[in-house]
């Protein structure tokens, strides 16, 4: 699993990184594009060092915008800023079975329009390891409980919010279509929410800020995820 940095924020509390590494052959959704990073220019030759980046919209910790799974629905350019950003609500669903369906019983009551929530798997542990394909997924009625609730932000610290299907299973995108018919967007491969979890423990309250590269008329982008840890109460 990637470390899990903690800084402390110009403003107080503790930043905390949720994204995983961007490197070569790092591990992607089954036929997405690889990732390879390699020199562009080099600074004893050419007097700076610049990399060249192959990599595909959803590669390592991304949001989706409605956009990647219907043309009729909002590219990224075209979601408020706010949509990225707020209160973190903490759903914590570690235990759940390979490949097992997040039910809406897991969901807080009280949720509300601007509250961003966090599906804690615990399966960042197995990030880059096959079995990191297994994770569990949202059931789509899981979904519509949240979007009912006026939440249009979601993240996960696994490969998708729907199931990742493997050889003779069905491949399915109903949670996001769910999420991305009502405007939402996702974040897929966080990490290091369990850290957050401690965090709500002790009272601390959490921000988190999942800004994407500003790509034009986009499906998704990576990410820099990163949350702000109040003080102890």
């Amino acid at each position: 699993m990637p470390t899990v940095p903690v800084e402390r924020g110009a403003q107080g509390g503790e930043l905390v990184d949720l994204s995983v590494p961007i490197v070569s052959g790092m591990p992607v959704y089954p036929g997405d594009p690889e990732v390879a990073v390699t020199p562009a220019l080099r600074a004893p030759e050419d007097g700076v060092n610049v990399q060249r980046l192959h990599l595909g919209s959803q590669s390592g910790t991304h949001v989706d915008a409605p956009w990647h799974i219907d043309d009729a629905l909002p590219r990224l350019d075209e979601l408020p800023l706010d949509r990225f950003a707020g209160p973190a609500v903490l759903v914590d669903a570690r235990g759940q079975a390979a490949q097992g369906a997040i039910g809406p019983a897991v969901l807080p009551t009280g949720l509300r329009p601007g509250d961003v929530i966090l599906i804690v798997t615990g399966w960042s542990d197995r990030w880059g390891h096959p079995d990191y394909l297994r994770h569990p997924y949202l059931a789509p009625e899981t979904a519509r409980t949240i979007v009912d609730a006026g939440v249009r932000t979601v993240g996960i610290d696994a490969l998708s919010v729907d199931r990742t299907p493997g050889p003779g299973q069905e491949f399915s995108l109903a949670a996001h279509r769910v999420l991305c018919g009502a405007g939402a967007v996702i974040a897929e491969n966080l990490t290091g929410l369990e850290r957050l979890l401690r965090a709500r423990a002790q009272g601390r309250t959490v921000e988190v800020f999942l800004f994407p590269l500003p790509l034009a008329a986009a499906d998704g982008a990576p990410v820099r995820a990163v949350a702000r840890l109040g003080p102890r109460s």
